[in-house]
């Protein structure tokens, strides 16, 4: 394996991967890989040279396997890196582009839930007729908020659920909170998604997450917040297109199973910041990243 792979730092030794990461950066590099190391935090204070300091100059290309980065804080990071003889193998663009539900959306349209998003930055909630209009384009009568990268499940009631989209008040109400409670992390601005109901079955994870590396579905998981290990088998055919529409080299799909039996993709994004399923392979994995 003929690949390095950035991790990022464990906040209180820097000269060791952060323990969410280091199982699987022992087995970058029990695979024959190298590891460099980045700080996090520096990098979300915008500190991009202190960021990469201890990555060695010349490393070449790059994968980065990690917490969310912003899309600016990323840019910022390829240009720190390239300033350093090295540059990570996704592209700003395409990490963005994949990262960002706006960036996704179109290739996707008929396979996830219709989407209405209105940029706005952090702090800000849209005006009660702005949202009013983008819930009114949704073909259902419930939906959920979410900004460009994540949504707030866990406070489903208080910050997601948008149970009738025609209720302008209660609209405005669940969007400000989840504005608020996002603070200075809220992503790009905020979506409105239409609802579908999804199934569970006791024993099977019904979310997968699909690792794609150049077009082709290397690695089926179960999605990181399942608890069960075993995964499902969607029908990738549609999805496959999808993808190669995207354009981008390494991404995941989430994909559910809707109540009426449809694999429905409810989130797309970048594979450097994908989490993985606790029991999910790592060898298989790191092939992944080796391109073998």
């Amino acid at each position: 394996m003929s690949t390095t792979v950035l991790y990022c730092s464990d906040p209180l030794n820097e000269r060791r991967a952060d323990a969410h990461f280091a199982e699987e950066a022992r087995a970058v590099r029990a695979g024959g890989g190298a590891v460099g190391l980045i700080d996090h935090d520096a990098l979300l204070a915008r500190d991009a040279g202190r960021a990469v300091a201890r990555v060695p100059a010349g490393a070449g290309a790059l994968w980065y396997r990690g917490w969310m980065i912003p899309a600016a804080r990323y840019a910022e990071l390829d240009a720190a890196l390239r300033e350093r003889g090295c540059a990570l193998r996704v592209t700003p663009e395409a990490y963005r582009r994949a990262h960002e539900l706006p960036g996704w959306y179109q290739a996707f349209v008929g396979l996830t839930p219709p989407s209405r998003w209105l940029a706005t930055p952090p702090g800000r909630t849209p005006e009660p007729d702005r949202l009013a209009d983008a819930a009114a384009a949704l073909p259902s009568r419930a939906g959920i908020v979410k900004d460009y990268v994540k949504s707030r499940k866990h406070q489903w009631a208080e910050a997601c659920h948008l149970p009738d989209l025609t209720d302008r008040a209660a609209v405005h109400r669940v969007v400000n909170r989840f504005v608020e409670l996002q603070g200075e992390d809220l992503a790009g601005g905020v979506v409105l998604r239409a609802f579908e109901r999804f199934t569970a079955a006791e024993g099977v994870a019904t979310e997968v997450r699909v690792w794609w590396r150049d077009g082709e579905p290397r690695l089926v998981t179960a999605h990181p917040d399942s608890p069960y290990a075993e995964s499902a088998a969607p029908d990738l055919g549609p999805v496959r297109a999808a993808v190669a529409e995207l354009g981008c080299a390494f991404v995941t799909t989430d994909l559910a199973l809707r109540a009426d039996g449809a694999w429905r993709v409810v989130e797309v994004g970048d594979g450097q910041v994908s989490d993985l399923h606790k029991e999910a392979d790592l060898g298989a994995f790191v092939r992944l990243l080796a391109g073998g």
